[in-house]
């Protein structure tokens, strides 16, 4: 849904977007926030008393899951909040069904989550992440690739280069800090060179309405959600899809084995995206002169690296190196050596991204002044709020799993829909996932999708595995509306993205990537993850 584009701004209210809504769109969102205010607790409350066929802990648990579900699609309050409020109703409800005499209470149980290894995972990620835009290592980066031979002398070739940008930065980094970051060169690239494609093509159309700026700005978006899907570090559907599936398989998804399910996938998504873009919204020409003068203007006022940038650059190198690491150990000396073993049990992704953060604050900047790479102010400046969501996502996975209501529902969905195909299971998967993201945070839909497909597949006698990889990708899916997701709302911000062309560029692309998803998956984890 709509966010801040700066980390640590993100699940604004609806008087903090009127200033990028349309009245007609504040309208629409200003009845779904009342509705789902009010509509909450009456769900909680409907099935709370409902006369149900569940034991008293798995009852409680889906009136409390209504509720967040209510209160997520419907963002009456902050997401993070309606997931912090999940668990206290979980506590004060006794989900987890403890006695009087237990030694633990009902709020060690449920908030044990947030102790999972995962959870410094992200918080190491986001401290990389704000480094590099504090220090301007993601402008350099997206210069650098703009300024290879050939891009900027085509419409086609920057559209394409922003793509690229996009989809690596955001392989480590938010979706959508990726879209804000990248928003502002951008608007630069059209300001620079909109006047010059409306010359060159006869037009009077104001720039703010050329197809060149339609495709460039939708580029960022869609391509920002594309290279999330490559690391697990990517976009926080990931995490929280890795998170339940070792959970309830037997397969340990390592960062390593991660880039290698996903690196097929993504890169043809990422080509059938440069194709549904360039199609749907053609520029008004394809040749343009000045763009190349531009960036080397803006590259030359950069001037050498700064001692931040060098910093961050290492501890970035650091963490990706030791990411890759043990799963190039099994590639050379093989899953039952002596160093991948050790290095597997050392190097989990947590540790490893604590350790990449850590050396921001070691690095010097300026000794004498004790200046370092990173401050603990700057470090506060993270997205704390998706955080909080997702140590939340995995405090509610684990009651699903422990109470017995995941198994519950997945039975009973596999035997009213009589599942049987593998197929058929990772496609409604997947549309379940996308159509949740077109209307709530990717996040969310993650949390409330990959809990329940894993055992609707076991219930049917399937690798749960493949439907749950197909919901992780499918949630970051969603292109169609400005509220979808919160890199569509930076890019919209633009006014260069007629809603229309939105709705169009993203119904085609959410088709093919399903297909995608579906065909590919099973491919690639019956290959690198069997």
């Amino acid at each position: 849904m709509s966010e801040d584009v700066r980390p640590g701004g993100t699940y604004k209210t609806l008087a903090e977007q009127r200033e990028v809504l349309t009245p007609a769109e504040e309208r629409f969102e200003r009845i779904r926030q009342t509705t789902g205010l009010f509509l909450g607790p009456v769900a909680f409350l409907i099935m709370y008393f409902l006369p149900l066929p569940l034991p008293r802990e798995q009852h409680t648990l889906a009136a409390v899951l209504t509720f967040a579900i209510v209160y997520w699609l419907s963002e009456a309050i902050p997401i993070p909040v309606t997931a912090v409020l999940a668990l206290a109703l979980c506590v004060i409800f006794n989900v987890p069904g403890v006695g009087p005499n237990a030694e633990d209470a009902p709020g060690d149980i449920v908030f044990a989550g947030f102790a999972d290894p995962v959870i410094f995972l992200f918080i190491g990620a986001f401290v990389l992440a704000q480094a590099m835009i504090t220090h301007g290592l993601d402008r350099r980066f997206a210069f650098l690739v703009l300024s290879l031979p050939g891009v900027g002398r085509s419409t086609y070739g920057v559209i394409i280069a922003f793509g690229v940008i996009a989809a690596s930065i955001s392989a480590f980094i938010s979706n959508t800090t990726t879209a804000a970051m990248l928003l502002p060169i951008g608007l630069g690239m059209m300001g620079a060179l909109g006047g010059m494609v409306s010359d060159q093509s006869d037009t009077d159309r104001d720039v703010s309405r050329l197809r060149f700026g339609t495709a460039l700005m939708l580029m960022i978006s869609y391509a920002a959600g594309v290279g999330g899907l490559l690391t697990p570090i990517g976009t926080p559907p990931n995490l929280i899809g890795i998170a339940f599936i070792e959970k309830e398989t037997d397969v340990r998804i390592t960062f390593f084995s991660w880039v290698v399910t996903a690196f097929p996938i993504c890169l043809l998504m990422f080509i059938a995206l440069c194709t549904i873009l360039i199609l749907l919204n053609r520029p008004e020409v394809r040749r343009i002169r000045g763009a190349e003068e531009y960036i080397a203007e803006e590259r030359s006022k950069l001037g050498p690296f700064s001692t931040g940038e060098r910093n961050t650059l290492i501890a970035f190198t650091v963490a990706v190196s030791l990411w890759i690491l043990p799963g190039l150990s099994a590639v050379i000396f093989g899953n039952e050596s002596l160093v991948y073993s050790v290095l597997y049990s050392r190097l989990d992704e947590g540790t490893v991204a604590i350790i990449g953060a850590a050396l921001l604050f070691l690095l010097p900047i300026n000794w004498s002044e004790r200046r370092f790479t990173m401050n603990w102010n700057d470090a506060a400046k993270i997205d704390w709020g998706t955080i909080i969501l997702f140590g939340c996502g995995i405090a509610l996975g684990i009651l699903l799993a422990d109470t017995g209501l995941a198994e519950t529902l997945g039975t009973g969905i596999a035997d009213a829909l009589g599942f049987t195909s593998l197929l058929a299971v990772s496609a409604v998967s997947a549309i379940i996932a996308i159509l949740i993201s077109e209307t709530t945070s990717n996040t969310a839909s993650a949390t409330i999708v990959v809990p329940i497909v894993i055992p609707i597949a076991s219930a049917a006698g399937l690798d749960p595995l493949v439907p749950a990889l197909a919901a992780v990708f499918g949630a970051s899916f969603g292109f169609m509306m400005p509220v979808s997701t919160p890199q569509n709302a930076v890019v919209y911000g633009s006014g260069m993205i007629p809603i229309t062309k939105m709705v169009r560029s993203g119904i085609v692309f959410d088709i093919i990537g399903l297909i995608l998803i579906v065909l590919l998956i099973p491919v690639m984890a019956g290959l690198t993850l069997a």
